[in-house]
């Protein structure tokens, strides 16, 4: 600094500290203590203090002192020596302000040190060093001083510094100068009151210091132990009871008998007394001396000390009193593993090892001493250790200071190190300790020095299951981390992914994702590096599988990942799983993970509840009807009653493995795993599970069967048990007090009744195996967990009633009945989740004893069968003798439960499905009843009783069963009620209505109610809800507004509809007012707050607004559970809606801030939006309801966010296109109308189009032509009015997009023209061609085409299509292969009707001739090569069967393309050519060969290998199939076809439906590349080798089949003529395509079921065994029999003799009526009650009975399907679905048999009766409806399926043609095809026939279907049927 500078003071000044920040800014250390001691020391030098004044060395101190506060350099052990003297120096100096002076300075060094260094134990100790002498000094002055400065430095801070000042202060009161002692008292108190800590917890953390030190002076200085006793203001005794801990040891090391007599005499009690009540710390201590001898000096001094007070002592060794307290001894060393003292560590080592070779037995094969003999004693004992450990640090055995805490936390990770890779064995109890003790900032540091030993003890192998806990709690925690726990925790996850990575195999997918954390960037790219090859469906499912991991906190840190995976470029991939007509099946489970996250319950789960709303609206509102949802229910059904052992072993395990092991791996609670682990330990040792399963050489081993039944365990499962096969864990239970019934009252939570109720039945149960297995569980259901109380619940209240105690069974049935009154109770005081979930837990238990019922008559029946056939009984039956007595004991308690009071209390907690079942049983019972008595009074001709029965009002019950379809949203299930009610009320017009989204008329309904009650707060709702649905904003605001100025007080009920009305017509201050006075949340409020939040830009207010709208939408989620989806479908699109505001604001809030248009990123970011949100909507559910409320939210958004902008504006116009659309198709039209007018507003191009198509739908098709048309001149695709010209010039010099849309226009115009048949044919099929010559490359618009071209081919005369027709065939050729290069839209109509075309004109000899034909020939063999090969595998059977073709050039095309097919899809097309391989036709079989033997040439060589091995096992199959059986004796599979078991395993896919059948991708299908199979199509891995033949006529052979799926399938080997059979699943499988594709179809889940058809050749084949099926004729005959009914009468013969031979068919029907049908009433709806007691499972079942039956029926019917008796239809016993087998008799052959079948199909009373009280109203009509509306509109492609039939015939057909070429030579097998065939065209005509040979007339679908049903139905048609057919049934 330039001192001659003219500055001024302040200048100067500023200018200096402006230098010295510069200096201080690049100097980081500063060490200035160093500098300032040497100054220090040359102002001291004086050999004479007192030539220095006191305040001059008092001035050099605090100046030293002020100086170490600027001092930033490290400190070396040299300077602090240095530095340390000097002070030391000071602190004896004469004068007493020197001294406090030097003190300070020294309470300041301490203050630097912990500022400065990570590790400051080494410098407190060298503090303490010199203090301690100063301590001692001679001067009293000194002493003084030094105990103030060492309460100061007490004062610093806590911990180690805090301990050693205590401890110095501690030795000051032994001393006998009061000054010193009271100064050191006061000191300790004022320590006291600076930490805010009572005397007692200031100093027990350091009393195993304090205690030893004062009581070793107990004689010496006998004033310590009074004074701290005074200080702590305890006794002397109880100090002294409360320390021997601490003391003995050190007495005992010092061999201080004089000592311990005194101690032992201020507690009474002798000196050996104390060694055995202290032994283990006794030990302890004496095993970690160091010093040589000295373990055994005080070994020998203890047991000399009980050899004196034994009367016989002699024998007496240390071992006895190691074992009596080993746990404990091991533990108490084991602590002193986690001491920071390295000494005291070694010590312990060292001690640990002395305990081990004392204690472990001379018996042991293990060296002595060495480390193998170590391990082993630690691994035997760890467990018990851990358990001791968990105990202290939960204080179960008194409290722990923090620092002891610390102590202990560290020892596990010291003690892994000594156990070493065994330590995995308590991994669970290990990783639950520190999890627990890592979020506590105090413990987290500790915890993470453990975590890192652990995980670098165990075998790689053992790592995985730890990853990802590990890695999600790091993650979770991060923030609450001091530097030195971050760098702990890096190098825990370090080891696990930088050095163990490669070796986690699957376990590397549950690594949590580490981006969001910079100081792990390294640890993060290294973890992506391992992780590049995964795809996002590997990342999908991993991050699903974790979501349901049992750790909570891999759970959030899951759903944390997956919400990240959904939003970022993955959502293409989300989109891509649910696009098309059946979204991927990853959907389903992607969809039940999350709702499973969001229903977990428990602490600390509400993090995780708003992340899965979150992902739930990330992945929208996706159609339910499109996806399954996974559903497990691991559930054990008890049959014995704990009587038979094996059941309940079986029982057992079920506990531990899905009840225990998850609880006891997941929880973080300590104390509740020790519950857990007991409860564990004693079922391991009720299922005979001992210690010898996991030793190589036990003593014991245990049986063949104990060890099967352990090895059953999962290896997950067998890891976390095997440990506690040899803990010690016990309980001490007190009994509870009896409570008295009901104990719901009494009960102010769901929570607690559970708890309470569960434990009191815990002590009812009296079976002695039910009472071992229950009573273990009496501390675990007490804990805040329900989880496991609510699993054994079920079990438990069967046991009791089950067990015969009245009083119990009393007991129980009040309770449920408290239960259920509760629901019902107007006055009820219970909380809403309460009643709720009790109800719910009720029905539960109803469900369970109403399985068991099921069950247990199942077991009953097959006794007695088994019995009836003089088998003996199987010894392991799980059924006790009483157990019917047991049925009908449970069977009488619930019948004596009310069902109107349980219909009524399901209907209050909204069960509707259980309030339906009990109603509709009721009313069937009515019903039956009321036929029967009236057949019989008809019968009498008793017309009164007749005209009684018909007078019986069930009106009011059906009103109810119409609500209740209302309610559970079946519009089918109310449209078969309505037509049961004779007059309905205009509340059940509006249920109709509205289910129906009719809101028009629904509209009107409620007005005209409000016209008579105006002031109905119920009706004024359904009127606005009305208008909301049909999107009348205006009106809506209107009457709310009229309605709130006569009613204010409605305003809560109201507010939902007002603000959304307010915000639709933009007035938006009132929308701020309306949410700012209400404290109602609904939905619409909750919208309401983000969009004010997004209009005024206010970041913060819409965060806040977002979390609060999802958590309060999802609310709705939790309660319906997580299989709930579609019940909770509203509120999943409000989840939606609230996640397109955010992602929406995001994006479009950016357009005000870009240029205008033309910025390419503003562009891209805006057309991602559009198209991200364009594939969210048509993933929803295709209802206007749903699907108008997104698009109003999208308007509303995008005009919020950027109004002004010309995107905005043109997405906004097309958001209103979309509305015209969707009303359009609900029949809205007005509403439709409206939004047309919006788009045309907003200047939307090609609004015209929806305009027209709008004006086509009010049923004016050829206006809609002209609007169009006036439209596409005024844009210039048409010419002028009175312009000649044929067109304007169209640009095609624009996008593809435009193209399009030009080109649909064009193709909508030609289809107009086609339909109003006003144009020439020529002048349409030009505007078709127009639209393909614009987008080429438009798969519709080639369909288009093709379609228009081949309808007027099949329009022309017979004599033109031989001529004209063969040009308009390649047109139609031409234009469907292009269609199929670029979609795969119409792939099932292009394909088929190609190969048709192609191949009939190659079979007509006149056409091959022609230049034309070679034209098709040659755009066919073009497909072939641009073609993707799956699409004609979709027709390969077609294909197959054509091979016989005897066109040269077209069969070297087809070879061609069977060549590709075969090459392409080796293990799916071999089976389906195996038939012609081994034809029985000489042609066919050798065409095939040749095909064969080309593809071998070509194909590579595993595809080579694969051809020689399905031959050889296709060849082996057929001759087991053909093999003559004719007795029933099994077969061996190695006697008689012995090639086949010596192949296996096999890559050959086993021939299911599934595996065979292609599926087609719903996007566009250019792409090539596609996958048409499943990934893993199970595999052959085993054939069983016994092989049972069935008694049927062609004795068919049963094979048991192994994939490699594990699964096991099975299939008959039947002699048989297969190919009508595989061809009918081949039909089946592509109308369950159709109806896939249909939105009615696919909202009913209508399909077929199909089952794996393969025919070897004309003469065998294989068919798939469907399981878990039974046929309806048993099912029938067992509800007879119990019914008492029997199957068959004497007089039954004659009576149906007597109907057979009459000629009047109305006699006959009412003798049928009268005489058969009254003996067997409709049975058939009670096995559904039976089969499926769980309400909601019984309505689904029943719903897909209907549906199934009614899709067969319709199917049937079309294919002349006969032969239909009860035992060719199978029920499924797991969902209701109809099976139909043996299809026969096809082609109307039912009708040429010698009584033909003259019903369509079968719709039997039984039949009938199983569709519910609706009968074949409602469910099942409409499916006929659907299904034959189906099959109509895709006649052709159905048609070209057939195909096959024509031309590989079946053999009876071959026959029928032999007979007739006898007599006619020229006839070809057309005309007899055409028999069959023809029928089958004329029904999907709509031609319905009354008979074969009667004259049809043409139906809609409606009155065909009524006419189908009557005639199935009608009693005169039944009692002409065969007597087998079983039509009484």
């Amino acid at each position: 600094m330039d001192e001659d500078d003219p500055l001024t003071d302040s200048e100067f000044i500023t200018r200096s500290l402006a230098e010295v920040d510069d200096r201080f800014e690049h100097q980081s250390e500063i060490n200035f203590v160093a500098v300032y001691l040497k100054i220090a020391f040359r102002v001291l030098e004086s050999d004479d203090p007192r030539n220095i004044s006191a305040a001059v060395r008092a001035a050099v101190y605090n100046s030293l002192g002020r100086s170490l506060l600027h001092h930033t350099a490290a400190l070396d052990e040299r300077m602090f020596e240095d530095l340390t003297g000097f002070i030391a120096r000071g602190m004896r100096d004469p004068e007493r302000l020197v001294r406090l002076a030097a003190g300070h300075v020294l309470a300041g060094l301490v203050k630097t040190v912990q500022r400065l260094e990570e590790r400051p134990s080494p410098f407190f100790s060298a503090v303490f060093q010199k203090i301690y002498p100063l301590l001692r000094y001679s001067d009293q002055r000194v002493r003084e001083t030094t105990i103030i400065i060492v309460g100061l430095i007490g004062k610093t801070a806590p911990g180690a510094i805090l301990r050693d000042s205590i401890c110095a202060l501690i030795t000051q009161l032994c001393e006998p100068n009061p000054i010193l002692k009271g100064t050191a008292v006061l000191q300790l108190h004022a320590l006291c009151k600076h930490h805010h800590k009572s005397p007692y917890s200031l100093t027990a953390a350091y009393m195993n210091r304090i205690a030893p030190y004062l009581v070793k002076r107990f004689k010496t200085h006998p004033d310590g132990v009074p004074e701290i006793c005074r200080f702590l203001s305890v006794s002397q005794r109880d100090f002294i009871n409360l320390t021997l801990k601490y003391t003995l040891p050190q007495l005992f090391a010092d061999g201080d008998l004089k000592g311990l007599e005194a101690v032992g005499a201020e507690m009474g009690s002798s000196v050996a007394m104390l060694v055995l009540d202290y032994a283990q710390n006794i030990l302890a201590h004496a095993y970690m001396l160091q010093g040589f001898g000295q373990t055994n000096k005080t070994i020998k001094f203890i047991l000399d000390v009980l050899k004196a007070a034994a009367s016989d002592g002699s024998s007496l060794q240390i071992i006895t009193l190691i074992n009596s307290c080993i746990i404990l001894l091991l533990a108490e060393i084991v602590i002193c593993l986690g001491d920071e003292d390295p000494d005291i560590v070694d010590a312990a080592s060292q001690g640990l090892r002395k305990v081990a070779r004392e204690a472990t037995s001379p018996k042991s094969n293990l060296p002595i001493g060495s480390d193998e003999e170590y391990n082993a004693f630690l691994k035997e004992h760890m467990l018990g250790i851990i358990s001791t450990l968990n105990d202290m640090l939960q204080e179960v055995h008194g409290k722990q200071s923090m620092e002891s805490k610390q102590r202990i936390l560290r020892s596990f990770g010291e003690f892994a190190k000594q156990v070493g890779p065994a330590i995995s064995n308590v991994a669970p109890q290990v990783m639950a300790t520190l999890q627990t003790m890592l979020v506590v900032p105090e413990f987290s540091d500790a915890a993470l020095q453990s975590w890192h030993s652990f995980l670098a003890t165990l075998d790689p192998t053992d790592i995985g299951p730890h990853v990802g806990p590990t890695s999600a709690s790091f993650v979770a925690s991060w923030s609450l981390f001091s530097a030195r726990g971050r760098e702990a925790a890096k190098q825990c996850l370090d080891y696990m992914v930088l050095h163990r990575g490669q070796e986690l195999g699957p376990h590397l997918s549950e690594v949590a994702d580490l981006s969001s954390i910079p100081e792990l960037a390294e640890t993060n790219e290294a973890l992506a590096h391992l992780r590049a090859a995964w795809s996002p469906q590997q990342r999908l499912r991993a991050l699903m599988d974790r979501l349901e991991s049992e750790s909570l906190a891999v759970a959030i840190q899951s759903a944390v990942e997956l919400k990240a995976f959904l939003t970022e470029a993955n959502e293409d991939y989300i989109r891509s799983l649910t696009f098309g007509d059946a979204f991927d099946p990853l959907v389903g489970f992607l969809v039940s993970a999350v709702y499973r996250a969001a229903c977990r319950d428990g602490e600390g789960t509400d993090t995780l509840r708003d992340l899965a709303f979150d992902c739930i609206g990330i992945v929208g509102a996706i159609d339910p009807d499109r996806f399954e949802l996974r559903v497990d229910d691991n559930r054990m059904i008890m049959l014995s009653n704990f009587t038979d052992e094996s059941e309940s072993m079986s029982f057992a395990l079920h506990l531990i493995q899905d009840v225990l092991v998850g609880a006891f791996r997941s929880t973080s609670d300590i104390k509740y795993q020790s519950y857990l682990a007991y409860a564990i330990q004693q079922l391991l040792q009720f299922c005979k599970f001992t210690p010898d399963l996991i030793k190589p050489h036990g003593s014991h081993p245990p049986n063949l069967k104990v060890r099967k039944r352990w090895n059953s365990l999962p290896k997950h499962v067998l890891e976390t048990v095997s440990p506690l096969l040899e803990s010690r864990f016990s309980l001490e239970t007190r009994p509870l007090p009896p409570l008295s019934y009901p104990i719901y009252p009494g009960q102010s939570t769901y929570r607690q009744w559970v708890q309470a109720w569960t434990s009191d039945l815990i002590q009812k149960v009296s079976e002695p195996r039910a009472m071992q297995i229950f009573q273990v569980f009496t501390a675990v259901v007490r804990n805040k967990d329900v989880g496991v109380a609510h699993h054994l619940l079920p079990h438990l209240v069967l046991n009791v009633l089950a067990s015969g105690d009245s009083d119990n069974a009393g007991a129980i049935r009040t309770e449920i009945l408290a239960v259920l009154e509760d629901q019902v109770n107007p006055d009820s005081q219970s909380s809403p989740d309460k009643k709720l979930l009790s109800a719910q837990t009720v029905f539960m238990l109803l469900d369970h004893l109403n399985k068991w019922i099921r069950a247990i008559r199942q077991e009953i029946a097959r006794q007695q069968k088994a019995a009836g056939s003089s088998r003996r009984t199987s010894r392991n039956s799980q059924v006790s003798s009483d157990a019917i007595e047991q049925l009908t004991r449970i069977a009488s308690i619930l019948e004596n439960i009310d069902q109107g009071l349980m219909a009524n209390a399901a209907f209050q907690c909204k069960a509707y499905a259980r309030s339906l079942m009990n109603l509709e049983q009721q009313l069937m019972d009515c019903q039956i009843r009321d036929s029967k008595a009236k057949l019989e009074a008809k019968a009498r001709r008793d017309t009164e009783t007749i005209r009684r029965i018909e007078a019986a009002d069930y009106q009011d019950r059906y009103e109810r069963l119409h609500e209740l379809y209302a309610h559970l949203d079946e519009p089918d299930g109310m449209e078969g009620v309505s037509t049961m009610i004779l007059s309905p009320s205009l509340e059940h017009q509006i249920r109709q209505h509205e289910s129906t989204g009719t809101w028009t008329s629904a509209q009107s309904c409620w007005e005209l109610r409000l016209q008579y009650e105006p002031d109905s707060l119920e009706h004024h709702l359904g009127l606005l809800r009305c208008l909301k649905n049909l999107g009348h904003y205006d009106s809506l605001r209107t009457h709310v507004l009229g309605v709130l100025t006569k009613h204010p007080e409605w305003s809560p009920h109201l507010i939902g509809y007002q603000v959304e009305s307010e915000w639709m017509v933009g007035r938006w201050d009132d929308v701020q007012a309306l949410v700012s006075k209400t404290e109602d949340r609904p939905p619409a409020v909750l919208l309401a707050q983000i969009l004010l939040a997004m209009r005024q830009d206010d970041i913060a207010a819409l965060k806040t607004a977002l979390v609060e709208a999802r958590r309060e939408l999802g609310s709705s989620i939790v309660a319906t559970g997580p299989t709930g989806y579609r019940r909770s479908y509203d509120a999943v699109l409000n989840l939606h809606l609230v996640h397109e505001l955010e992602v929406i604001n995001q994006v479009v809030k950016g357009l005000r801030g870009e240029p205008a248009r033309g910025s390419q990123s503003r562009d891209q970011s805006f057309n991602t939006l559009l198209k991200r949100l364009s594939a969210r909507f048509d993933s929803t559910l295709p209802s206007f309801r749903i699907r108008e409320p997104i698009l109003n939210m999208r308007r509303t958004a995008f005009n919020l966010s950027a109004s002004n902008s010309e995107e905005v504006k043109d997405a906004t116009g097309k958001l209103w296109l979309s509305s015209a659309k969707i009303a359009r198709k609900a029949g809205h039209l007005q509403t439709a109308y409206s939004a047309i007018l919006q788009a045309e507003r907003c200047k939307t191009p090609y609004s015209f189009v929806e305009s027209a198509k709008l004006i086509r739908a009010r049923g004016d098709p050829l206006r809609a032509l002209q609007e169009l048309e006036k439209a596409m001149r005024l844009c210039g695709f048409l010419p002028k009015e009175g312009n000649s010209r044929e067109a304007d010039v169209i640009d095609l010099t624009v996008g593809a997009d435009v193209k399009e849309k030009i080109a649909k226009v064009n193709v909508l115009r030609a289809r107009y023209m086609d339909h109003t048949d006003r144009f020439e044919d020529s002048k349409v099929c030009k505007e078709f061609r127009k639209a393909t010559d614009i987008s080429p490359k438009w798969e519709s618009g080639q369909f288009h085409l093709g379609q228009f071209q081949d309808d007027c081919f099949k329009a022309l005369p017979a004599a033109d299509k031989r001529t004209r027709g063969l040009k308009m065939n390649f047109q139609t050729v031409r234009a469907f292969t292009r269609a199929m290069k670029y979609g795969s839209k119409y792939t099932y109509q292009t394909v088929p009707r190609v190969l048709t075309i192609w191949l009939d004109l190659a079979e007509d000899s006149r056409a091959c001739a022609t230049e034309l034909f070679q034209k098709i020939n040659d755009e066919v063999s073009r497909a072939i090569r641009s073609t993707p090969v799956y699409k004609w595998y979709t027709a390969f059977p077609q294909i197959v069967s054509r091979i016989g073709i005897k066109n040269a050039a077209a069969y070297e095309t087809l070879s061609a393309l069977l060549l590709k097919v075969i090459k392409e899809y080796p293990k799916q097309a071999l089976w389906l050519f195996s038939s012609v391989a081994k034809s029985t036709s000489s042609q066919r079989a050798q065409r095939s060969k040749k095909i064969l033997d080309k593809l071998r040439s070509v194909a590579r060589n595993d595809g080579s290998q694969l051809m020689a091995i399905m031959t050889t096992f296709t060849a082996d199959l057929l001759s087991l199939s053909k093999l003559d059986a004719s007795d029933k004796q099994p077969l061996s599979l190695l006697s008689v076809c012995p090639k086949l078991p010596r192949m296996m395993p096999s890559p050959i896919i086993i021939p299911l439906q599934e595996s065979l059948t292609a599926n087609i991708p719903p996007a566009s299908a250019s792409d090539a590349h596609h996958n048409p199979f499943p990934v893993n199509a199970p595999t052959f891995v085993a054939i069983h080798d016994e092989i049972e033949v069935m008694s049927s006529m062609a004795r068919p052979k049963k094979l048991v089949i192994h994939g490699s799926d594990g699964q096991i399938y099975t299939f008959l080997g039947k002699k048989d003529d297969l190919r009508k059979d595989s061809r009918l699943m081949d039909f089946n499988a592509i109308l369950n395509k159709l109806l896939k594709s249909d939105s009615d179809s696919r909202r009913r889940q209508l399909h077929i079921r199909t089952y794996g058809v393969v025919s070897l050749n004309e003469e065998a084949g294989l068919i798939q065994w469907v399981p878990n099926t039974a046929p309806i004729r048993p099912i029938l005959l067992k509800l007879y029999d119990r019914h008492g009914i029997a199957n068959w009468l004497p007089h039954f013969k004659a009576l149906f003799d007597d109907i057979k031979n009459m000629t009047d068919h109305e006699k006959a029907a009412e003798l049928f009526s009268t005489k058969i049908l009254t003996h067997f009433p409709p049975v058939l709806h009670e096995w559904f009650i039976e089969t499926f007691p769980e309400p909601t499972v019984w309505l689904a079942s029943r719903t897909a009975y209907s549906r199934t039956a009614a899709v067969m029926s319709m199917v049937g019917y079309i294919l002349g399907l006969g032969d239909r008796h009860c035992e060719n239809i199978l029920l499924d016993t797991m969902c209701g679905d109809v099976v139909h087998v043996d299809f026969d008799c096809l082609f109307e052959k039912g009708q040429a048999l010698e009584i033909p079948e003259i019903v369509p199909f079968r719709l039997t009373q039984n039949i009938v009766a199983g569709f519910g009280v609706t009968g074949v109203e409602g469910v099942f009509r409409i499916a006929c409806e659907v299904t034959l509306r189906l099959l109509r509109e895709n006649k052709d492609c159905l048609m070209n399926v057939l195909d096959a039939f024509v031309h590989d015939p079946l053999v009876e057909w071959e026959e029928k043609f032999r007979r007739l070429t006898r007599a006619n030579p020229l006839v070809d097998m057309r005309t007899v095809s055409q028999d069959a065939l023809g029928p089958i065209e004329e029904k999907l005509r709509g031609v319905f026939k009354l008979h074969k040979s009667s004259s049809g007339r043409q139906l809609s679908v409606s009155n065909h279907v009524q006419s189908l049903i009557m005639q199935a139905s009608d009693v005169t048609n039944l009692a002409r049927m065969y007597v087998g057919w079983a039509p009484y049934h």
